[in-house]
């Protein structure tokens, strides 16, 4: 970590994102891939064949072949948004979440709004890891609308366990994408949060969202005067290379399942939560 912090993080997210969109020579480009895929133990049967990639970008960011991820039914069944182990779930008391033992973060420094901060302090929250092997795409856990956006500039820290667990406030400090949405259950905010080496963060709700780790970016937010409508497991955007994803749903709409807990798997479109017992 003493290392990581002399890094020139942002400039080298931005050399390795170009670097990952090179359009490099077939037989390279396949190598790499297949090297790579052999590094993380990624199931390539689950993608498009290597030569559909144009550069290592795409097949980082690759789409699944249809079917491989069933969207669990049911309006009020919130789903995983990504495939990814999760960090931290939880309660988010007194507005504040967990970032790990010792450790703790405002709803409203992450956020970076403060009226989306009072509906979901006190709500339920995950923290989703995605590792170099995990398929990078994001998906609505929720039908509903998407009422807006903020993009909070910020650092690019590593998000693996040794951050996590000595950078105070590191999803607060990294740059970050916040989605807004008004689904079934309430408001829910889904926060894809940057990290060394992602080159880019990009929504697929909108192509006006600007994409993240820009030179001289600034914080900048929409809110949609007709809220875009979507469904549940419909894509909401992805990495270009690996990060977190963080839920977080209003105050007393949702309750995550019981198995979802620090160190658990889970998949794109599998359940995760509900309404809570009455």
């Amino acid at each position: 970590m003493a290392a990581v912090r002399l890094l020139p993080k942002k400039a080298l997210s931005r050399a390795a994102g170009a670097a990952t969109r090179l359009r490099l020579p077939g037989p390279v480009r396949r190598g790499l891939m297949r090297g790579f895929a052999a590094r993380y133990r990624i199931d390539l049967s689950e993608c498009e064949e290597l030569e559909s990639f144009r550069t290592f970008g795409e097949f980082f960011a690759r789409p699944l072949r249809p079917g491989l991820r069933p969207i669990a039914p049911g309006a009020e069944v919130v789903v995983s948004p990504v495939d990814a182990v999760v960090s931290e779930a939880g309660t988010a008391e007194s507005g504040r979440l967990v970032q790990a033992k010792g450790i703790d973060y405002r709803v409203e420094d992450l956020l970076s709004d403060r009226a989306a901060s009072e509906r979901l302090a006190g709500g339920a929250y995950a923290t989703l890891y995605l590792s170099p092997r995990d398929y990078h795409r994001i998906h609505f856990p929720l039908g509903g609308r998407v009422t807006g956006w903020r993009y909070v500039p910020g650092q690019l820290w590593p998000v693996n366990p040794a951050s996590v667990n000595s950078v105070p406030g590191l999803f607060c400090v990294n740059e970050r994408l916040v989605t807004l949405l008004e689904t079934p259950l309430g408001a829910c905010a889904v926060v894809a949060v940057g990290a060394t080496v992602v080159g880019r963060v990009h929504a697929s709700y909108d192509p006006g969202v600007p994409l993240t780790n820009r030179p001289g970016a600034r914080p900048a937010g929409h809110d949609y005067p007709t809220p875009i409508p979507v469904e549940k497991g419909q894509e909401l955007g992805a990495f270009e290379m690996g990060s977190t994803v963080i839920l977080l749903f209003e105050r007393g709409r949702v309750a995550l399942r019981p198995e979802v807990v620090s160190g658990a798997r889970v998949r794109v479109g599998m359940p995760i939560g509900g309404p809570p017992a009455r």
